[in-house]
């Protein structure tokens, strides 16, 4: 009988440990996953490829790790490209005077910003500019803003 409850004593921290070792192990899998969406400016955009677009504002995702406006923007023939610009968090955007409502599907803007290397329709905006010349974001409430002290 001793000898029973001593196996099924084993038998409960063999259990718990497994559980705990599987606990530890999705919780890193979840972490890192979070960790690998956030990354450095040089990773994905060039400073070298600066880019002013003019167009409308299609969609604003208001999330994080960064803030996406995405932008319908007609070339010189008419042909209309869709481009995704990587804005700061919305915590960081919240600092610098933005809301969800800065900027509202429709309004005409200017973004000047740096382009991806990858070449897609893709850039990191530094300013956005209204129709009215407003100025809505400023280099430095960007993304790759320095740290102001």
């Amino acid at each position: 009988m001793v000898r029973r409850t001593e196996q099924r004593k084993s038998e409960r921290r063999m259990k718990n440990f497994h559980m705990s070792a599987w606990g530890l192990a999705i919780g890193g899998v979840l972490a890192c996953g979070s960790a690998l969406a956030h990354h450095s400016f040089a990773a994905e955009f060039d400073r070298q490829k600066p880019v002013t677009l003019k167009g409308t504002v299609t969609k604003l995702e208001w999330q994080n790790p960064h803030t996406r406006l995405y932008l319908d923007v007609p070339d010189p023939l008419g042909i209309v490209t869709q481009w995704e610009l990587e804005l700061a968090s919305p915590n960081s955007l919240m600092r610098a005077g933005w809301t969800r409502h800065s900027v509202q599907i429709g309004d005409k803007v200017t973004v000047k910003g740096f382009r991806a290397k990858d070449g897609y329709a893709l850039a990191n905006a530094s300013t956005v500019i209204s129709a009215d010349g407003r100025r809505i974001l400023s280099e430095l409430s960007s993304a790759d803003a320095p740290a102001r002290n």
